[in-house]
């Protein structure tokens, strides 16, 4: 190799390792930054289930999630050292199916490559247990082996997948260009964004305080939750179904919703204690990805 190649790769892996660092380290501790991811991940959800029906997977999904998160830009990257980072949005639902504020978080990994190129997906997380849940809130998340919820990468077979719907904790879905991709998610680590937090909030919190006891709010955030509203609608019984069609009123369906009870969390829930020791105890098993 020239020397003047050298340099040329030299400073591209400079550039992806400096770019790489912007998504997942440096911190943006302005509420504007952080209004600008929040807008992003509202973008994100309508792109992710644009074209979808209520009888998609995808929908179904985000129908039975206690929770989501949104990464409206994941940045892969490979320069002989690769890696990935974005910056994300941790939402949960209440009984009403309402959504909460969100929660600021970041994801990031490092690894070694051999491939030259960069790439950025749209990333969703379902979290589709109060274990899933737990996990996210107690530490930095890691998805391995180790982590203490279950996860499956979705690929291509989002739309009618079901291996593994009724044990896994949480799924997780890439797209790209207008396709779903299986999330390259192994090793990756999800971190608290405290900074972030604390500038949208204008106020020390927690995800605790953001979307368990939900006693912040940032109506610049209100797009985001109608965006996911608009797509996910709570499972009710038969019975519940049966009284919303008597319905004539908006009111009446509000109220059979409140009934639905699909809050992940203690009722006697105290802030001041930790989230894991009012969790129930759960056994935990790591799935392996699904297949596409």
């Amino acid at each position: 190799m020239t020397l003047s190649g050298l340099l040329r790769k030299t400073m591209l892996v400079a550039s992806g390792c400096a770019a790489l660092s912007a998504c997942s380290d440096a911190p943006q501790t302005t509420a504007s930054q952080q209004q600008i991811i929040v807008d992003r991940a509202t973008l994100a959800v309508q792109d992710l289930f644009t074209g979808t029906t209520a009888q998609s997977r995808s929908q179904k999904l985000l129908a039975e999630a206690k929770a989501v998160m949104v990464c409206p830009s994941v940045l892969n990257m490979s320069f002989g050292i690769g890696g990935s980072g974005g910056r994300c949005v941790l939402l949960s639902r209440d009984a009403r199916g309402s959504w909460s504020d969100p929660a600021f978080y970041r994801l990031g990994t490092a690894s070694m490559g051999l491939q030259l190129g960069v790439q950025s997906t749209e990333t969703i997380l379902f979290i589709m247990s109060q274990r899933g849940i737990q996990a996210i809130l107690d530490s930095q998340f890691k998805f391995d082996a180790s982590a203490s919820a279950s996860f499956a990468s979705i690929g291509s077979g989002l739309e009618d997948s079901t291996a593994g719907a009724h044990n896994t904790d949480i799924y997780a879905a890439q797209k790209n260009e207008g396709l779903y991709a299986g999330a390259a998610l192994g090793g990756s680590k999800l971190t608290v964004d405290s900074g972030a937090n604390r500038a949208y909030y204008n106020q020390t919190v927690g995800p605790e305080d953001i979307i368990v006891t939900m006693r912040v709010n940032n109506p610049s955030a209100d797009p985001l939750r109608r965006a996911l509203m608009s797509v996910a609608k709570l499972p009710v019984s038969s019975a519940a179904t049966s009284r919303v069609s008597q319905a004539a009123t908006a009111a009446r369906t509000t109220a059979t919703q409140d009934v639905v009870g699909n809050n992940p969390y203690p009722t006697t829930y105290d802030s001041t204690r930790p989230y894991s020791a009012q969790a129930s105890s759960v056994q935990s098993q790591t799935l392996a990805p699904l297949k596409h």
